[in-house]
């Protein structure tokens, strides 16, 4: 195998695993809406930047965005400060909060939580 065929090779290996792994993406009400259609496990992450529990809970997540078991699943970051209508919609009364979905329908609510395991658990396809 010489140099070229092993970057390729490494290349493609990076690309299979970014795509089986957890994935947080600034929230889009049609990113969101397009992955709750393709019944996607997804979740809202009300986050605040000035909020330390908020940002213990992205630690959590960079951390879990390589593990098999949330593979399929996608993590919205929402701006707890802009998006008021959306937290108005549902019924959001503070930051930290993560609202899980299957497909279109709600499934569970983290609320301040940061231990990693629990947010894994709340996130995992029919999880909590």
């Amino acid at each position: 195998m010489n140099l070229r065929q092993i970057l390729a090779a490494t290349a493609l290996f990076s690309i299979a695993s970014m795509a089986q792994a957890l994935e947080v993406l600034p929230y889009t009400p049609a990113a969101f809406q397009a992955a709750q259609q393709a019944k996607q496990t997804t979740a809202l992450h009300f986050h605040a930047d000035w909020c330390s529990v908020c940002r213990n809970q992205s630690m959590a997540l960079e951390q879990l965005k390589s593990d098999p078991a949330l593979k399929d699943v996608t993590v919205f970051k929402v701006n707890y400060d802009t998006e008021k209508a959306l937290r108005k919609e549902l019924k959001i009364r503070s930051q930290s909060v993560f609202v899980v979905y299957q497909g279109s329908e709600e499934r569970t609510r983290l609320a301040g939580e940061t231990d990693r395991e629990k947010i894994k658990a709340g996130l995992r396809p029919g999880g909590l």
